[in-house]
């Protein structure tokens, strides 16, 4: 439905489209004699995939293969009526998905569509732009005649090259700066929107002005002097665009280098032991250590030591957990490419089987329609003739037999050998993480040693300061919370108790959390692998089971189709 680029500075390659209404004609749709509205389903897919252009030969060999999802490519579902999308992750490989002409109101379910590179929805009921940030491979997007007011949610298609969204119902300029950020971009249709026809706004030049890496615009080529001319004109907005942008990039950097950080120290489980953050959680709603510290002057110096001591310790955690993080990420690299290859190559060792079948395949039909026309010809050694068709079939049945046996056997050796290599990897970084943890908790330990040491001597430091004052007759210098404990000695051991029972209380949390997050990582990590090679393990049995019922249902239909064959030759 999009137009060719012209080749020729200043040619326009096609002749526009009919300018749009308030809203986008749809009537042509109408008149069409469609099916009934509906929604993608499995059948809708097969139909439209056995239904592809071949033609001849070609054609009936297309129909007699099974649908294999992974293999299809490019799928045509236009003028079907269709209301939603849906079932289109059947077709994870699809590089070119035509929708035109439907009655779509919302684009949806496409994020396993990775390999997409041309998306068309021209000519359907869409309102927003959205759902599209997981195409990231996607070249070629077709949004012209629906019922979008707005530019949004495209500047995060970092391939995209070519972008029609005339006919639409945008009437504003906003959002259209927000292309600027993919640099791939070299062509834009906007005409038909309400924003290209104010008289008093050339549209076509502030697109150029702002919009520097385009070559065309409206399908003609953008010359020179036509962006010399645009950059003048719009002078003024390209300066500010261009240093909101700027100022953009910058906390974008920003945000990307702490959450790529955040990640990291996530993944060692040592996040938030950088600095200085488990001291200052020690404190937190700690009030009895609020009142021991109204002592003054020699508390704050052994809070500054206590300090120190915490941190240190803390850090010696933070630098183990990015060393066993880096070591443990290795071998989950390893393991994960290990895996990959052993898949791919038995993968391909079957794909060549399938095809050597084929291949075979095609030579017995082949022998099999000359024994039937020659039955069908004759009137002596039929017999004979039949004979040798049994024995064709036969040989051929034995042949499928043995591929899927040999098929099956494959893919179960392939999956006990994933299954047995799961299991030793599970141990293996279950081994590396029980190290991680015994050697954190060691320094847990000490942190916990710190604090009880911390205690004691705020006990003696708390008390010389009563004594003092005692002594010197200078009970007005006694904090009020304090005054209790002049008489009752006693209150001074409960406070230091509360507070170091505090303290420990916050170490053992963190000490928890690093261990329990630990065994969840691995267990959640192994319950992934398994999950995955059951879905792969399932998936391949049915694919093996489908092409087996495809090959016995193509021997059957053999005859039948020798006989439709017959009035034409």
């Amino acid at each position: 439905m999009d137009e060719p680029v012209s080749s020729q500075p200043g040619e326009s390659v096609t002749e526009k489209e009919e300018e749009a209404e308030e809203e986008p004609l749809m009537g042509f749709l109408e008149e069409i004699n469609c099916p009934e509205p509906g929604i993608i389903d499995r059948q809708m897919i097969e139909t439209a995939y056995l239904e592809e252009g071949q033609k001849g030969e070609a054609r009936r060999l297309h129909q007699l293969e099974p649908v294999v999802y992974d293999r299809i490519t490019t799928m045509r579902l236009e003028f079907k009526n269709i209301l939603r999308i849906d079932h289109l992750w059947m077709m994870p490989n699809l590089t070119k998905l035509c929708l035109n002409c439907n009655k779509i109101e919302v684009i949806e379910h496409l994020e396993m569509l990775t390999a997409l590179k041309d998306l068309n929805l021209s000519f359907n009921y869409i309102t927003r732009i959205e759902n599209l940030e997981k195409l990231v491979k996607l070249e070629k997007l077709s949004l012209f005649s629906n019922r979008i007011r707005k530019i949004e949610n495209i500047h995060t298609l970092q391939n995209l090259v070519i972008l029609s969204i005339g006919n639409n119902l945008i009437d504003t300029v906003e959002g259209i700066e927000r292309l600027r950020f993919v640099s791939s971009l070299k062509v834009l249709n906007l005409e038909g929107n309400p924003i290209a026809k104010q008289p008093d706004f050339p549209l076509s030049l502030y697109v150029i002005a702002i919009l520097p890496q385009l070559n065309y615009y409206e399908y003609v080529f953008i010359k020179t002097e036509t962006r010399e001319e645009a950059q003048k004109r719009f002078y003024r907005e390209l300066r500010e665009i261009e240093d909101k942008q700027e100022r953009e990039i910058q906390g974008l950097e920003t945000e990307a280098r702490e959450m790529a950080e955040a990640d990291r120290l996530a993944s060692s489980f040592v996040e938030h032991l950088d600095g200085m953050q488990l001291y200052d959680s020690l404190w937190r709603d700690d009030e009895d250590g609020r009142i021991l510290m109204l002592v003054g002057a020699p508390a704050q110096e052994l809070c500054e030591e206590y300090s120190k001591d915490v941190y240190e310790l803390t850090q010696q955690i933070y630098r183990l957990g990015l060393e066993r993080f880096g070591e443990r990420d290795e071998e989950i690299r390893d393991f994960n490419a290990n895996l990959h290859e052993g898949q791919e190559e038995l993968q391909a060792q079957g794909q060549r089987q399938i095809e050597e079948f084929l291949e075979y395949k095609e030579r017995t039909f082949d022998e099999m329609r000359l024994k039937w026309r020659e039955l069908d010809q004759r009137d002596e050694d039929l017999e004979q003739l039949q004979a040798q068709l049994d024995t064709l079939t036969a040989n051929f049945e034995d042949s499928l037999n043995d591929l899927w046996e040999s098929l099956m056997a494959q893919e179960l050796h392939l999956h006990e050998a994933v299954e047995e290599s799961t299991l030793n990897f599970n141990r293996k970084i279950s081994d590396l993480m029980s190290n991680f943890v015994e050697q954190a908790q060691v320094i847990f330990q000490q942190l916990r040693d710190v604090c009880s040491y911390f205690a004691d001597n705020m006990t003696d430091i708390v008390n010389q300061f009563l004594s003092t004052k005692l002594t010197r007759n200078e009970l007005n210098a006694i904090p009020e919370e304090l005054q209790q404990c002049v008489d009752d000695r006693e209150a001074v051991l409960q406070l230091v108790e509360g507070m170091r029972t505090s303290h420990t209380s916050r170490v053992d949390k963190r000490e928890d959390r690093l261990a329990q997050r630990s065994r969840q990582f691995i267990d959640d990590m192994i319950m992934n692998l398994n999950n995955n090679e059951v879905d792969r393990h399932r998936a391949k049995i049915l694919e093996i089971n489908s092409f087996m019922e495809m090959m016995t249902e193509a021997l059957a239909n053999l005859p039948d189709e020798l006989h439709q064959e017959a009035p034409s030759d």
